[in-house]
């Protein structure tokens, strides 16, 4: 089953399944970022928007249709758009912040999808994946390849990477 047939049909129970836990790494992401009101944000993956509960311009992606009705409600005021990472439809440099919490493993072409995230971003990335997952290896690998400086925070569940240039 496609990974985004997969979520729309988990997407009534997406937030009571995972929001606690998204929000404890999106609460260490807000203090390692520097977010000011104008800060363009794009948030990869964004699911029912737990991620992209941000207080500047958010607009997040996502290939599930449902979780992304789920986000269009609870934040009315950011933009949603059904789309994958791979193929990102902004143009280079075109956002301040690109986040990207838990999805890097759910990525069709990991390699293509952290290439159009630094391609979109310009100055703070926040890049997180599952350690359990079976591409956890690779993952890393490609993250310190493409963001070479950016830190490296072990939380509970996920390994996430903060990259400010």
């Amino acid at each position: 089953m496609p990974t985004e047939d997969y979520y729309n049909l988990i997407a009534d129970g997406y937030d009571e399944l995972h929001k606690e836990e998204q929000e404890k790494k999106l609460e260490i992401i807000k203090k390692e970022l520097e977010i000011k009101p104008e800060t363009k944000l794009l948030d990869v993956g964004c699911g029912t928007g737990i991620s992209s509960n941000f207080k500047c311009d958010v607009t997040g992606i996502d290939p599930s249709e449902e979780l992304l009705k789920i986000a269009c409600e609870k934040f009315p005021k950011s933009q949603f758009m059904k789309c994958n990472a791979e193929s990102i439809p902004f143009a280079d440099k075109s956002f301040d912040v690109v986040i990207s919490l838990t999805s890097i493993q759910n990525f069709t072409d990991i390699e293509k999808g952290l290439s159009e995230i630094k391609r979109v971003g310009t100055n703070q990335f926040a890049l997180s994946f599952l350690k359990k997952s079976e591409k956890t290896e690779k993952i890393e690998k490609l993250i310190k390849t493409n963001f070479p400086n950016a830190k490296r925070i072990d939380e509970e569940k996920d390994i996430i990477f903060i990259n400010k240039q």
